[in-house]
C-alpha cells in the first residue's frame, strides 16, 4: 500500500503560482522626460467671427440649453413617479425582504385554510339539515 501513496509538492510561500492571485508587478524605472528638438512655431489666431456666425452660435446654444432642460425636467418627473412607487414597497434590509416574501406565503396560506374550513362547515351543515328534515337519525 505504501507504493502508490504520491506526495504532493509543498508551495512556497508567496508563490504566484495559486490560483486567484495576480503576479507581481512589472515596474521599469522612471524615464527621463523627452524635450521636443524642433521649436515649432505657434498655430495661427483664427479670424473673429462675425456678427452673423456670433448670432447663429448664440441660437444654437438657447436651442441646447432648452432641450437640456426639458430633458432634465422630464427625467425629474419620471424619477418623482418611480420613488413614490417603490417608497412604499421598498424593504431597508435583507431581513426585511425575507419577512416580505414570508407574509406573502403566510397571507396565501390563511386564504386557503379560510376557503376550506367555510366549504367544511358550509358542507356540513348542508348535510345537517338533510338529515333534519328527512328525519333520518344516526343510532
Amino acid at each position: 500500500m505504501e507504493a502508490f501513496r504520491q506526495t504532493m509538492a509543498k508551495r512556497a510561500r508567496g508563490s504566484t503560482s495559486r490560483p486567484g492571485q495576480r503576479p507581481p508587478l512589472q515596474r521599469q524605472a522612471a524615464r527621463p522626460a523627452i524635450r521636443p528638438t524642433s521649436t515649432a512655431a505657434p498655430a495661427p489666431r483664427p479670424e473673429p467671427l462675425t456678427d452673423a456666425e456670433e448670432a447663429r452660435a448664440a441660437q444654437l446654444e438657447a436651442a441646447i440649453v432648452a432641450e437640456e432642460r426639458q430633458a432634465e425636467a422630464a427625467k425629474r418627473r419620471t424619477r418623482a413617479a418611480r420613488t413614490i412607487e417603490t417608497e412604499a414597497v421598498r424593504p431597508t434590509s435583507s431581513l426585511a425582504i425575507a419577512a416580505s416574501d414570508e407574509y406573502a406565503y403566510v397571507a396565501r396560506d390563511v386564504k386557503r385554510i379560510a376557503l376550506v374550513g367555510g366549504s367544511l362547515t358550509i358542507i356540513l351543515l348542508a348535510i345537517w339539515l338533510i338529515a333534519h328534515l328527512t328525519g333520518i337519525s344516526a343510532i
